[in-house]
């Protein structure tokens, strides 16, 4: 199934400057009506709470502030607009007992790098049909273990009907879809590579 996304807004929170405008570039051309951006935890909670995007997509190992004690801020943090923001963590790290400290932690969904395009989308998408309920503990607040699907479910992501809206978006998502290929093409990686931490040879300014 796919998404209208148009009216989402992401964050994404990644130090890798390559990676980070590649991940920007992909939301893009699924629809995504706007990307932010942000290079550390500190930076992507501060524009959490400014911003308060729909959905954030944020990588592990960061400095100042890595992507898991970013999780427990939005969390647990008063200062936090949205204790409930989906939080999809990416990581080279696919161990159990890495994925057990990311879910206590908070997060939504976990991403492990490499990844397709199509695995980002079915992150995204996995919170769409399948939104969790949240519990609170002494020692945890976050999505509930157990996976649900809501099937009345109406929140920001239903189907946009207006043609000209719809017309504005495919524009801006075929322009998304040449910027991914040059970026590919730029950095020699072709359309069914996974997407990692690589040090591209490309001029992001």
């Amino acid at each position: 199934m796919s998404y209208s996304f148009d009216r989402v807004r992401i964050l994404v929170i990644e130090d890798n400057q390559p990676m980070l405008e590649i991940c920007r570039t992909l939301l893009l051309t699924f629809g995504v009506g706007e990307v932010l951006t942000a290079k550390n935890g500190e930076e992507g909670f501060k524009i959490a709470c400014k911003e308060n995007p729909d959905i954030i997509i944020a990588d592990w190992m960061m400095e100042p502030t890595d992507g898991i004690t970013m999780t427990r801020r939005l969390r647990n943090d008063t200062l936090s607009p949205n204790h409930y923001v989906p939080i999809i963590l990416m990581t080279g790290f696919s161990e159990k007992k890495r994925v057990v400290q990311a879910r206590d932690a908070g997060v939504t969904e976990f991403l492990v790098k490499p990844f397709t395009a199509r695995d980002l989308y079915k992150r995204i998408a996995q919170i769409i049909e399948r939104p969790r309920q949240f519990v609170r503990s002494e020692e945890f607040f976050g999505p509930d273990r157990r996976r649900k699907a809501d099937p009345v479910y109406k929140g920001p992501f239903k189907r946009d009907s207006d043609i000209a809206a719809m017309a504005a978006q495919d524009i801006r998502k075929k322009e998304a879809s040449l910027q991914l290929d040059k970026l590919r093409k730029e950095s020699g990686l072709l359309k069914t590579d996974k997407i990692g931490d690589i040090d591209f040879d490309v001029d992001f300014k």
